[in-house]
């Protein structure tokens, strides 16, 4: 079931490859701002954003993906300092998109 789960995750992100429009994750005064690609609609994006704290697993947290302007914001109150991984899944007309990152808060 590993296996089957890591080739999903590899064709997801292949396909976000595909469009050549990636996925930005940008620290801001706000939080952390993360943007689709230009070429997908807004509503037509339905996944989650998941952000994982290696040292300490109490902080990790999903949400929704809700999009304004194909970004979605996730507010500096969630966000301690120190390293997050980042994973964001999706649908888009049937299709799988994955973008994972990590990033220093």
């Amino acid at each position: 079931q590993k296996e089957l789960k890591y080739q999903e995750d590899l064709d997801a992100s292949r396909n976000l490859e595909e469009i050549g429009d990636g996925v930005k994750a940008t620290i801001t005064e706000e939080g952390l701002r993360v943007e689709f690609p230009e070429v997908m609609d807004p509503e037509k994006i339905k996944g989650t954003v998941s952000l994982y704290r290696p040292s300490n697993k109490q902080l990790d947290f999903e949400t929704p993906i809700q999009l304004s302007n194909k970004q979605l914001l996730i507010p500096k109150s969630r966000l301690l300092d120190g390293r997050w991984d980042i994973r964001v899944e999706w649908m888009y007309e049937d299709k799988p998109y994955l973008y994972q990152h990590k990033i220093t808060y």
